[in-house]
């Protein structure tokens, strides 16, 4: 009796372990094909499919194995960072303050550091990607990742109050563009040229604490501050725009190397039709405000008490980078007794246009340029415009570089005699420039920029070549530096 027992226990037990294992089995099969599945589709995926699955954390070298990781230039950062960071806090304080201050809100009369300094948490390297584009020149993406902890507090003085502001939980996400222009002398590298890519996106998050008051006692500060941040990377920092570094002891020609104009942009503002109403009693009063860069915004006249209003004015820009860079154009609602209000905003890739070519756009307004954030989705309208893109020869870049500083000086002028809040303030038709060489003359349609013996002959244009050249170069601590060419001094003062 115990034999048989025990036989049969013996099979049960056996039949069980091989229907156990085969079920096992089957369970891993089941998995293996389902990650299978999972990792095809996930190899199927572009650049933005994995941005909204991951957003902008992560790192281009998971996605993009041409970006390396560098681990040991981690550590070696770490350890040099002390001496970097005050060496930067010393540099960024120089050289932003007066960007600040070109590009300070109106409703700011003062924007300076109070304090600064980068703080012991160096940056990450999350990969770099090396190439070589032109014979000559390495260039370098470096994949920047910083979570720092900065001191900064800026000293904000309003009409209504001034208030310390600290910047607090700094994180930087970017792409850093090096480019190094090689040469045949020690230390083999004669200028280097930085920039920040425009793709993916510069994103600098921050929050804003006031230091022994409140935020409400200036209002809208906040946002103005974020618009002043945004402007100086968007209009000094992201590619093409550019700083041009020479080094070394001998003499360096960097004209190659800074950014140049490629052409013009005639865009004639139509109309708008169906546009939101901000306004408690009666209609909004819109106007437009558009650029390339945000330095050089020039804005229509403004249509009382209308959310269908037509203008057709025409305006001229300058464009650096066809391929980069984009037409903005926004549609605000005057307020003589508080900040303009924002109706809608559109963006018109320049690579989209055929150039010695009209088209008529009809673009529809978005609340902003960023929909993650913006909760109400609804239909702001339609702007109405027609763009014609002309490309420049040498001559006509030359020509539009001379041009361009002499406006820019005139703004800063502006600035300087209470006509205009900063220098990047938008102009109307009512400016009037008297005896430097830029005729701005008030028609009511639109303020005519005149070149005199450029044969650029621009005309209908709020400031018709307002997009300053950007090829900044660093040179006062270089003594090495020199330009080529006669009249192409174009270091920013």
């Amino acid at each position: 009796m115990g034999l048989i027992s025990g036989f049969v226990m013996g099979a049960l037990v056996g039949i069980a372990l091989v229907a156990g294992w085969s079920r096992m089995m089957t369970h891993r099969s089941t998995k293996r094909i389902s990650k299978a599945v999972d990792i095809k589709l996930l190899g199927s995926l572009n650049r933005e499919d994995l941005k909204k699955l991951c957003g902008d954390n992560y790192p281009e070298w998971i996605s993009f194995p041409a970006f390396e990781q560098v681990k040991w230039l981690n550590k070696q950062l770490s350890k040099l960072w002390p001496f970097i960071a005050e060496a930067a806090s010393m540099v960024i304080k120089e050289s932003v303050e007066p960007m600040l201050e070109d590009y300070r809100p109106p409703g700011i009369t003062s924007l300076k550091f109070s304090k600064l300094s980068l703080g012991y948490v160096s940056p990450k390297i999350e990969g770099i990607r090396v190439q070589s584009l032109t014979k000559g020149q390495i260039t370098m993406d470096i994949d920047l990742r910083w979570g720092g902890d900065p001191s900064i507090i800026l000293a904000v003085e309003a009409l209504v109050a001034s208030l310390p502001i600290q910047l607090k939980d700094l994180q930087v996400f970017t792409v850093i563009r090096v480019i190094f222009q090689l040469s045949e002398e020690i230390p083999c590298i004669s200028a280097v040229v930085v920039a920040l890519l425009s793709d993916p996106k510069p994103r600098i998050d921050y929050t804003l604490k006031a230091v022994g008051g409140s935020l409400t006692a200036i209002p809208g500060l906040s946002d103005m501050i974020d618009d002043t941040v945004n402007s100086i990377v968007s209009d000094q920092l992201q590619w093409p725009h550019r700083i041009v570094v020479p080094l070394g002891g001998v003499d360096v020609d960097t004209s190659e190397l800074e950014l140049k104009p490629q052409g013009k942009l005639t865009v004639t503002v139509v109309k708008a039709n169906a546009l939101k109403n901000k306004e408690m009693i009666g209609k909004s009063d819109p106007y437009v405000a558009l650029h390339i860069r945000p330095m050089f915004k020039v804005k229509t006249k403004v249509i009382d008490n209308n959310l269908n209003p037509v203008w057709n004015e025409t305006f001229e820009l300058i464009a650096e980078d066809k391929e980069t860079q984009a037409l903005i154009l926004e549609v605000f609602d005057e307020d003589n007794l508080a900040q303009d209000k924002r109706l809608g905003i559109v963006k018109l890739p320049l690579i989209d246009l055929e150039p010695e070519t009209t088209k008529e756009y009809e673009l529809r307004l978005m609340p902003s340029l960023d929909m993650m954030k913006i909760k109400d989705k609804k239909d702001r309208g339609i702007l109405t415009i027609k763009v014609t893109y002309h490309a420049f020869n040498k001559e006509q870049q030359l020509a539009a570089l001379e041009e361009e500083r002499r406006i820019l000086e005139e703004r800063k002028r502006l600035k300087e005699a209470g006509m205009i809040g900063s220098t990047m303030d938008a102009l109307g038709g009512a400016a009037s420039l008297v005896g430097s060489g830029v005729g701005l003359v008030g028609t009511g349609v639109g303020a005519g920029a005149g070149l005199v013996g450029t044969g650029l002959g621009a005309v209908g244009s709020g400031i018709s070549k307002a997009g300053k050249f950007m090829g900044k170069s660093v040179t006062n601590q270089f003594s090495g530096a020199r330009r080529s060419g006669s009249n192409m001094d174009r270091n920013e003062s």
